[in-house]
């Protein structure tokens, strides 16, 4: 008997423990506004979803460009691959998509990973939503090169190949492409296409990964 009350008191405190930091973790205040969202008007199933860091966070007219398909935008804030696995229960799997689109790592790498570290950590997130969605396409968006990163720029490529190779080995992805197109001749980052801050893009730097997104769609 005692056993058992001591494996109660046990896991309640666990429990407890768990919200607390739940509570207190970053970018939770994101998570709620995204649940008060959906508590007035939860999105269709079947659509596709997009989730990751701050640029699909200001990519402000996405679910509109992608309406047809029902899109849902569940980027958030200056968020690492850490953030998303944090928050699959949250952002992922309450909407059963038909296809998943992943836009992380650079805030991984920016904040000090290594490009091992954060393809491992993209294969984290990978395993969790194969795990409760086998048959769910995944589209990894890979991380783009910005002026105001230039110095990580080759650790950004690194991590792009490794997740290349891993999403090759398995079935229903995509490796989408869109650092080569932001280059100039010269190999570094167009500057027309980014706001002041030299990181996040202008419409003229969306519409380039609109037109990499597109062939990769499922109708």
């Amino acid at each position: 008997m005692k056993k058992i009350l001591l494996l109660f008191i046990t896991a309640a405190l666990s429990t407890t423990i768990y919200a607390q930091q739940k509570t207190s973790a970053p970018f939770q205040d994101e998570i709620n506004a995204f649940k008060v969202k959906d508590a007035a008007a939860m999105p269709a199933k079947d659509g596709i979803l997009f989730i990751g860091s701050s640029s699909l966070r200001k990519w402000t007219d996405l679910e509109k460009v992608y309406a047809k398909y029902y899109a849902i935008n569940r980027g958030f804030g200056g968020s690492k691959l850490l953030n998303a696995i944090y928050y699959a229960d949250d952002i992922i799997f309450p909407y059963q998509p038909r296809q998943i689109f992943i836009y992380s790592g650079e805030n991984d790498i920016a904040e000090g990973a290594s490009a091992e570290i954060t393809a491992d950590r993209f294969k984290i997130l990978f395993g969790l939503i194969r795990k409760k969605m086998p048959e769910v396409p995944i589209e990894f968006i890979s991380i783009k090169p910005s002026p105001s990163r230039a110095q990580f720029m080759p650790e950004f490529l690194h991590a792009n190949a490794l997740i290349k190779i891993f999403l090759a080995k398995q079935s229903k992805t995509d490796f989408i492409n869109v650092y080569s197109n932001m280059l100039n001749a010269n190999g570094k980052p167009m500057p027309d296409i980014f706001l002041e801050d030299n990181l996040h893009m202008n419409q003229k730097g969306y519409d380039i990964w609109i037109k990499a997104i597109a062939p990769f769609l499922v109708k």
